[in-house]
């Protein structure tokens, strides 16, 4: 059996408190997907397609920073996976511009913008402004 099965462009694993890879949590960027791969001995793969990310945030936090490394989040139009946090990586400024790099090949190949990845919730929150005009006095 292959070790891994796809092309990588990025790979790192999670790391701890002290900045060593002692997890069984890797993750890889291709040129098309981001995958986490977690598990010993029952393995699971969670994929996003990378034309499916609507935004992404880096955090570091305070002992990660000791450590020379960061958390990334990753928000997108994924159904099973609308956000996922890429914990205590190294370099977390150049992974950040990897995956915008193939992120937007992605969306140039597929014909995808900014408005294309508006969220069909934007319209749901309530605007609370209209219900105190709608008054008229009536209390």
């Amino acid at each position: 059996m292959k070790k891994n099965t796809f092309e990588y462009v990025w790979t790192d694993k999670k790391r701890s408190f002290l900045g060593l890879p002692l997890t069984f949590t890797r993750y890889y960027l291709t040129e098309s997907k981001f995958i986490t791969r977690t598990g010993f001995l029952n393995i699971d793969e969670d994929e996003i397609d990378l034309y499916k990310i609507t935004d992404k945030k880096v955090k570091y936090p305070f002992f990660q920073r000791l450590v020379n490394c960061g958390t990334i989040i990753i928000y997108s139009r994924d159904a099973d996976t609308p956000s996922k946090e890429v914990h205590c990586i190294k370099n977390v400024r150049k992974v950040s511009e990897l995956i915008d790099k193939y992120l937007n090949i992605m969306r140039d190949k597929y014909g995808i913008r900014g408005r294309d990845m508006m969220s069909m919730h934007a319209h749901d929150h309530c605007d609370d402004s209209d219900d105190v005009n709608d008054h008229d006095g009536d209390y």
